[in-house]
């Protein structure tokens, strides 16, 4: 998954840094919400049944206006593979969240701001490098 931010526009949400679509948002945010509830670990059973209620649609607050916090309730709903295709698996793949394969059980993860620190480090790393001399050749017009 590729994340695409302007440093000078960032949102408060990390969620929507990382989704690309405001449903994504809601769901993501959901999802995290859901694992939180459950101290941050949910198995995969509880996560099909998560995916199965989204996919009949269920009533959620949304935030209209962030900063006077108005809230308006809306039927959300989100089909079951678009949810595992389009929110959980690039959430495992950021390191959002893990999955162990043993307990079968999905769990809140640091990776992700560990692999944003050494995202930075290979910036700075790369900073620092010594400039390469640019060769062009010549073509025959």
């Amino acid at each position: 998954m590729v994340i695409l931010f302007d440093q000078y526009n960032l949102p408060e949400n990390i969620y929507e840094i990382i989704f690309a679509t405001k449903q994504q948002v809601i769901v993501g945010k959901m999802l995290i919400e859901e694992m939180k509830h459950k101290q941050g670990e949910i198995g995969k059973t509880e996560m099909s049944l998560f995916a199965t209620q989204l996919h009949d649609g269920m009533e959620v607050d949304v935030i209209t206006d962030e900063r006077l916090g108005i809230k308006k309730k809306t039927k959300i709903s989100y089909n079951k593979r678009q949810f595992y295709d389009r929110i959980l698996t690039p959430m495992k793949t950021m390191g959002l969240i893990d999955y162990d394969l043993y307990k079968k059980t999905y769990k809140l993860s640091e990776k992700f701001n560990k692999n944003m620190m050494r995202i930075g480090l290979m910036w700075l790393q790369e900073l620092r490098k010594p400039p390469k001399p640019v060769l062009f050749k010549k073509t025959d017009v």
